[in-house]
């Protein structure tokens, strides 16, 4: 019964994500935004809600490893299997905007100043607002930038529809409470479900959520590298990433500071920054090919056989 309650609500944190987004969008387009900084801040904040949702009802609950390991998952997941698949299925992917340089790079910041914080075991409510405080510089940077560069993909079709306050507000209400109530059902299912088959916490969150948190990205990356937009997909996993490491995790150690056990976490907090710099290589070299799709997955194939074996 548990799984069942699992992914009902995992389907209901995802669906209102997507109506957040997708009306977060249309207002957007009704007071004339510009599509560049949709791109760059509801599009990239908007695909990483289901992981703060999660996050944070998890941290709220005290399940420090939940809060955590989603994070890790998720971004571990966002590079070895959403980029792994799109750089096997993208046919040719050129970038018109150095991915090095103006995104990927910056992800480096809090990959690296986070294991420094929990040094002493912990991620403190300072740390948290430290960690927001750097997607702030990073938005700040997108839209001092120049405004033809986009990152992510917008909906085009929803410019054509006509506005409607009502329906609008209807469907953001409707998002918001599918997300928060989606979360808290997420979390406490998955609580049930490690105590059932005697699974830690870590690993639940590490896998369970993780991927279920990751669908929006896998879906909207996988589908913009079949119509041709691979680039796309790339700066999609780079701005959730950021988002995931500095906004989500910097949520819930805001809410509530987080207690990390180092010892069982290690390997995974490697293995994301390890990937990371595989992204970061990647776009260094502009290595977008099959053959990084493949390495990539074999990190994946990594990540899942260590987490399933503990």
């Amino acid at each position: 019964m548990d799984f069942i309650i699992f992914v009902i609500s995992m389907g209901a944190l995802i669906l209102g994500a997507e109506f957040i987004i997708k009306e977060s969008e249309r207002i957007a387009f009704h007071y004339n935004i510009s599509e560049f900084i949709i791109g760059a801040t509801l599009i990239a904040l908007g695909t990483s809600l289901p992981e703060m949702a999660a996050s944070v009802a998890a941290s709220i609950k005290g399940q420090s490893d939940m809060a955590v390991a989603n994070v890790l998952g998720s971004n571990i997941m966002n590079i070895s299997l959403v980029l792994g698949l799109v750089f096997l299925i993208a046919s040719r992917i050129t970038p018109g905007r150095d991915l090095f340089f103006k995104d990927s790079a910056w992800l480096l910041f809090p990959v690296i100043i986070f294991p420094l914080m929990i040094i002493d075991g912990s991620l403190s409510r300072l740390d948290g607002f430290l960690l927001f405080a750097m997607m702030g510089a990073y938005l700040l940077f997108l839209m001092q930038s120049s405004r033809e560069e986009q990152l992510a993909e917008v909906d085009e079709e929803l410019k054509k529809e006509p506005f409607n306050w009502q329906k609008t507000l209807a469907l953001l209400g409707i998002g918001f409470i599918l997300v928060v109530v989606g979360a808290d059902y997420a979390i406490d299912s998955a609580a049930n479900i490690a105590r059932t088959f005697g699974i830690s916490e870590w690993i639940i969150g590490l896998l369970l959520i993780a991927f279920g948190t990751s669908l929006p990205e896998l879906v909207v990356s996988i589908k913009a590298a079949r119509q041709g937009k691979a680039d796309m997909s790339i700066g999609n996993i780079i701005g959730s990433n950021m988002a995931n490491t500095s906004v989500v995790l910097g949520s819930a150690a805001m809410t509530r500071p987080l207690t990390i056990d180092l010892a069982s976490s290690s390997f995974d907090i490697f293995l994301m920054i390890g990937v990371t710099l595989m992204l970061v290589f990647i776009t260094a070299n502009k290595l977008y090919a099959k053959a990084s799709g493949v390495m990539l997955l074999i990190v994946l194939a990594i990540f899942l056989q260590h987490a399933l074996i503990h």
